[in-house]
């Protein structure tokens, strides 16, 4: 089972190669996929428990954990094909730009938090920084972001 739209990498790299030893600290397929789903549920939990940080006031704790729920969620992907195979995913041409972008964003996020604490801006941010997540994530999927640009583009002209 590969990822869709790897053509970047070799045909034969297997998504949950279970015959290289190496494969995310040699977790079994089964243990693998749970450390996937438990990252990737605590991952957008911490997200969405955020929102009761930036609701008492306390928005660089609030930048964090939207962040790092962020975070997690992206890594979740590494239980399924390990962190080297998730570093060349990342950036190949495929997603280069979504994962700059959203990169850029997790950190411009946080310096704002920190810095200029602007709690519209920060939220704001936020929200394309999860744009951006969902973006990059669209592009794992056959025709993902034809269907989003699809499915906005209809939006728009209503």
């Amino acid at each position: 089972m590969a990822i869709w739209g790897m053509s970047a990498l070799p045909s034969n790299d297997d998504v949950m190669d279970d015959t290289n030893p190496v494969s995310c600290l040699q977790l079994d397929r089964t243990q693998r996929l749970y450390g996937f789903g438990i990252c990737f549920v605590v991952g957008f939990l911490i997200s969405i428990l955020s929102t009761l940080a930036l609701t008492t006031g306390l928005l660089a704790l609030f930048a964090v954990l939207f962040s790092l729920g962020n975070i997690l969620s992206l890594l979740s992907t590494t239980f399924l094909i390990g962190p080297g195979k998730q570093l060349r995913t990342m950036f190949a041409p495929v997603r280069m730009v979504a994962s700059i972008v959203f990169l850029g964003l997790l950190v411009t996020t946080l310096v704002v938090a920190f810095t200029i604490q602007s709690s519209i801006l920060c939220l704001i941010l936020c929200i394309v920084q999860f744009l951006a997540l969902f973006w990059y994530s669209a592009s794992y999927i056959p025709y993902g972001r034809t269907a989003i640009k699809k499915v906005v583009g209809s939006c728009i002209e209503v």
